[in-house]
């Protein structure tokens, strides 16, 4: 048996799982709820909450923006426990400390061939491909970095100023779109979005 244990963690071990065992490598920008998990007392990793990169996350749901939230980072080594469970009592805990959330809205990357899987096992809501063959980010020294955390270090986010002050060989990032998924915190949130509600894809 496995002795799961899902509570807040430093940010100092966030970023460690984040930097080992997540394929962006790289942290969040913004204010962030840090979730860590345990198995038989080990650190196994973290799932990470913040505001993402949509300054209007809530718009299309008639939402203000401190009600919707984005998980912005599931970062885990190797494990025993399910992660749609890990996920799950991660979203309780975040409910429980934050009672004026309504909606949690998250990604599935179709650039790195995921599906949302762990979010359909842990039935949300999909709402459909997004962004489909569209400038999603930069690539600069053969790393793809979004919009905001150019903007974070300072830089503009414009390709020729990368390419003349940062990296020559920059490019823009097309993307094949990522799939989003809804995950309600309430009852009442959940039939208010429920006419979004889409076919899970079954294969990329």
């Amino acid at each position: 048996m496995v002795d799961l244990k899902v509570d807040f963690c430093s940010y100092e071990a966030a970023k460690h799982a984040v930097l080992h065992w997540h394929y962006s490598r790289s942290m969040p920008a913004g204010k962030l709820v840090k979730i860590g998990a345990w198995e038989n007392g080990k650190f196994i990793g973290c799932v990470l909450f913040g505001r993402g990169a949509n300054n209007h996350i809530g718009n299309p749901y008639n939402l203000k923006q401190n009600e919707v939230c984005e998980l912005v980072r599931i970062a885990l080594k190797n494990h025993q426990t399910n992660v749609t469970k890990i996920v799950s009592k991660s979203l309780k805990l975040l409910k429980k400390t934050n009672p004026y959330l309504k909606l949690v809205v998250s990604y599935a990357d179709k650039d790195q061939n995921h599906l949302g899987k762990i979010y359909q096992a842990g039935n949300w809501i999909y709402d459909g491909l997004k962004n489909q063959n569209t400038a999603g980010a930069f690539i600069i020294k053969n790393k793809k970095v979004h919009p905001r955390s150019v903007a974070s270090m300072g830089w503009v986010q414009s390709l020729k100023w990368i390419q003349e002050n940062v990296d020559p060989n920059a490019r823009t990032h097309i993307t094949k779109g990522k799939f989003k998924y809804l995950y309600p915190l309430s009852k009442k949130t959940r039939e208010q979005i429920r006419p979004l509600k889409k076919p899970y894809p079954r294969r990329l």
